[in-house]
């Protein structure tokens, strides 16, 4: 069966959508662990030092995989989107 319609491949979508699950990821451990996660997640990016990220859950390599600079990106977008 052809198809009539050609799928659009939107790497950057993808790419958002997987900082989005593992920030999500990341706030909740760090949460579970007791840490004030905003606090936490803030000084990660604003010094690079993945000291402020717990490792429980692997926590700290989920969050270095990602640029910091994309984080910051992508959560001034959604501050945007929802303050319209």
């Amino acid at each position: 069966m052809p198809q009539e319609q050609t799928s659009l491949f939107d790497i950057q979508e993808i790419d958002t959508e997987r900082t989005r699950v593992t920030l999500k990821e990341v706030f909740e451990a760090l949460e579970e662990r007791g840490y004030n996660p905003t606090n936490q997640i803030v000084g990660y990016l604003i010094s690079g030092d993945p000291g402020y990220i717990s490792s429980y859950k692997d926590s700290r390599n989920k969050i270095q995989e990602i640029d910091r600079a994309k984080i910051v990106e992508i959560l001034l977008t959604e501050f945007q989107k929802n303050n319209k």
